[in-house]
């Protein structure tokens, strides 16, 4: 099983963004960190990202996973099933639908449980990811989120 810790942020809302991953297998000692800085975008979509993100690291199908993320944005959508009528009503009216799109078929070939941790509670994993997260954020090079920037009314 492989446990993924995400966490996303933005200085300002919208404003610099990035994403923090922590990706480790229940059972071994093997753990990865990713991270990467977006140059104008928002704290929902680097939250949505990093779970993306890290299920996109996954080599195997239907790999048993479970996401612990702060974002309630994120839990609750899938928790509660919003994303699968929004899906079902073409994501009309939804932000981030690029997103939501990418995010679903990766949902759909993992067997995936989600797990809500409190932010800021001194959760080893949460806090490495925040950090991980704030600093990609704070970072050079920032990579440009065109789907955001792009449709910005």
């Amino acid at each position: 099983m492989v446990e993924i810790y995400t966490d996303g942020s933005s200085i300002g809302n919208p404003g610099p963004g990035g994403y923090g991953i922590v990706m480790q297998w229940k059972g071994k000692k093997y753990k990865k960190e990713f991270y990467s800085g977006y140059r104008y975008t928002t704290n929902n979509r680097m939250e949505l990202l990093a779970v993306i993100k890290a299920l996109e690291k996954l080599k195997k199908i239907n790999q048993e996973v479970v996401v612990f993320s702060d974002s309630k944005y994120v839990i609750d959508a899938v928790e509660k099933k919003w994303v699968f009528k929004w899906r079902k009503d073409k994501f009309k009216g939804k932000k981030n639908s690029d997103l939501w799109k990418k995010f679903l078929k990766l949902f759909e070939i993992h067997n995936i449980k989600f797990k809500w941790v409190k932010a800021h509670n001194n959760h080893p994993q949460n806090e490495r990811c925040d950090f991980l997260a704030n600093n990609a954020a704070k970072g050079d090079n920032l990579i440009i989120d065109k789907n955001f920037e792009n449709n910005i009314v």
